[in-house]
C-alpha cells in the first residue's frame, strides 16, 4: 500500500517524477539505531539516470543566549548588565535545479538574525522591532559545465573539469571559511571575521558576478570577477577609512586548495566544518580578494583619499578517523591565517544580534566597541584562527558527541594590544548534522576608548538547535 501511495501522489506533482529514495518492496519492519549519518535528500528525479532533478533543502537555527553586556548598555530602554535572549540565527530554503547534465540553477533564500529586539522589517514600530522580517535572496545564480565532473557519454570522471557560473553567487576566495557550510558547522556559529565585507559590500558574503570553478586533479579552485553592493560612508576628518566604493570598481577573489586525501563533494560553493569521521581529508588552501579604490578617508577638511581593499588568507584542514571504524571517533582540525589590507587602522565592531543599545545614564567606563555583545570583529592586520573538535567513542544508538574548542588572535594597527577570543563547547548530533544541539561559551575582551588595551572580559553561552535537510 506505501508503494501504491507514494506512486500516486508521485503521478499526481507531474508525470514521470521519480523520488530519490523509494520505499522496499519487502513489507517486513526493520530495525534499525535511530542515529544514521544522515537523513537523506528532498530530491525529484525527472528520469531513470537522475541527470534531471529538482533539488529542496531547509534548515534552521535557533538560538537561546545568556549575555555578559559590555559596560553601559540598555535593552529596551532598560540599563542591563545581562541580557537572556532567543531568536533565528537562520533560516534557509534552496533549490537546486538541472534539466540536463551541463546546465543547473541554484537558490537560496530565508532570513537571518530575526531576534526578540532585532531583525524585523520596516514599520514595526511600538509593535515590535523584532517582528515579520523579510526574506530575501541569498544565493541566485546560473551554471553550465564546460568540462563535467563526469563525462556526458561515459559518466566517467574527469580529473580535469570546468564549470562557469553567474548571478549572486557565494564561491568567494580567501579562505576554506569564506566558503563555509553554515548547517555543518564544527562550532556553534562561524567567527564572522572570515567574511570581511559582510553586509557592507556584499549581502550577507554573496556579491553580483561571474565565477570558475573545477578542479585540476587534486586541485581544487574558484575565482571570481564581482561588482560589489554600493556603499557610500562618509569618514570623519582625521579618522580611519571607511567602506566607500562610489568608484564602482570591479573585485577579484579565488580560493585554490590541494587535497592530500579523499576529495570533497562540490555541487555547492559550501565547505563542512567537520565530516564526523565519515571522510580521511587534509587540504591547504590559499586565497583572496581584492578591490581597489573601495575604502575612502578624510586627512584634512574637504580632502577625501580613496584607499585600495585587500584580504589574503591562508588555511589547512584536516578530518581524520581515529581508533576503530566501529567506534566512530575522529579528530577535526582547521587552522587560517588572514591578512587585512583596508586602509591605515581600520577597526569594524560587530555583535550578532546585539540587543544593547547605550544606556544615556551610565558614568562608567564605556568599551570601545560599544554596547550590548559587541566586539572587535576585523580591521586592517592579522588575524589568526584555530578550532578543534573530537567526536568522541559510540555510547549511545540515539546520539553522538563532539566536544571543540576554537581561539581567535587578532593583531589589529588600530588596537595597542593583541586581542584573545576564546569559544568552548559541544555538539550533540541526534541524526548527523540534520539535527543537532550546540552548547557553547565565548569569552571576549572589552577595549579602552582611549588607550586602545584591555580593560575587561564579557562572556556569553549560547544553546543552538538546528534542524538541516
Amino acid at each position: 500500500m506505501k508503494n501504491i501511495f507514494f506512486s500516486l501522489i508521485s503521478c499526481f506533482c507531474c508525470s514521470g517524477i521519480i523520488w530519490s529514495q523509494e520505499l522496499p518492496e519487502n513489507k517486513e519492519l526493520k530495525t534499525e539505531p535511530l542515529f544514521k549519518n544522515s537523513l537523506g535528500e528532498m530530491k525529484i528525479k525527472f528520469d531513470e539516470s537522475g541527470d534531471k532533478f529538482l533539488k529542496f533543502g531547509i534548515s534552521s537555527q535557533v538560538w537561546f543566549r545568556s549575555i555578559e553586556n559590555n559596560p553601559g548598555t540598555a535593552v529596551n530602554g532598560v540599563p542591563q548588565d545581562n541580557t537572556t535572549d532567543a531568536g533565528l540565527r537562520r533560516v534557509r530554503i534552496t533549490m537546486q535545479s538541472q534539466l540536463s547534465k551541463g546546465y543547473s540553477v541554484f537558490f537560496q533564500f530565508g532570513i537571518n538574525n530575526q531576534s526578540f529586539i532585532s531583525g524585523g522589517g520596516s514599520g514595526t514600530g511600538a509593535n515590535g522591532q523584532g517582528k515579520k522580517p523579510a526574506m530575501f535572496f541569498m544565493d541566485a545564480y546560473n551554471e553550465l559545465a564546460i568540462i563535467p565532473k563526469n563525462d556526458f557519454y561515459t559518466n566517467k570522471e574527469n580529473k580535469y573539469n570546468l564549470y562557469l557560473g553567474a548571478g549572486l553567487h557565494s564561491w568567494n576566495g580567501v579562505s576554506r571559511m569564506t566558503n563555509a557550510s553554515t548547517t555543518k558547522l564544527l562550532t556553534a556559529d562561524l567567527p564572522v571575521f572570515n567574511f570581511p565585507n559582510i553586509e557592507v559590500s556584499d549581502q550577507f558574503s554573496r556579491q553580483f558576478g561571474i565565477f570558475v570553478r573545477g578542479d585540476l586533479d587534486r586541485i581544487n579552485y574558484r575565482f571570481s570577477v564581482n561588482k560589489p553592493f554600493a556603499t557610500d560612508r562618509k569618514p570623519a576628518v582625521g579618522t580611519t577609512p571607511v567602506e566607500n566604493n562610489g568608484s564602482g570598481k570591479l573585485a577579484y577573489s579565488g580560493y585554490a586548495m590541494y587535497q592530500f586525501l579523499e576529495k570533497e563533494s562540490m555541487s555547492t560553493s559550501f565547505l563542512p566544518g567537520t565530516y564526523l569521521g565519515t571522510k580521511s581529508i587534509l587540504n591547504l588552501g590559499a586565497g583572496f580578494y581584492s578591490n581597489k579604490e573601495a575604502m575612502l578617508s578624510q586627512p584634512q577638511e574637504g580632502v577625501f583619499k580613496k584607499h585600495d581593499q585587500l584580504n589574503l588568507g591562508i588555511d589547512a584542514f584536516m578530518e581524520i578517523p581515529l581508533g576503530a571504524k566501529e567506534k566512530q571517533m575522529s579528530l577535526s582540525v582547521y587552522s587560517v591565517y588572514y591578512y587585512n589590507d583596508l586602509g591605515k587602522n581600520n577597526l569594524r565592531v560587530n555583535g550578532i544580534m546585539n540587543p544593547g543599545t547605550a544606556d544615556p545614564n551610565f558614568t562608567g567606563t564605556v568599551a570601545a566597541e560599544g554596547f550590548g555583545n559587541a566586539k572587535y570583529l576585523v580591521g586592517t592586520g592579522n588575524i589568526w584562527y584555530t578550532q578543534t573538535g573530537f567526536l568522541v567513542p559510540n555510547f549511545s544508538n540515539k546520539f553522538k558527541l563532539q566536544p571543540f574548542v576554537a581561539y581567535h588572535y587578532k593583531d589589529l594597527d588600530g588596537l595597542n594590544q593583541v586581542a584573545h577570543f576564546y569559544d568552548i563547547g559541544a555538539n550533540l548530533f541526534v541524526f548527523s548534522q540534520n539535527a543537532k544541539i550546540v552548547a557553547q561559551y565565548s569569552s571576549r575582551p572589552l577595549f579602552d576608548q582611549t588607550t586602545k588595551r584591555v580593560f575587561d572580559r564579557k562572556g556569553e553561552f549560547l544553546l543552538s538547535f538546528q534542524v538541516a535537510l
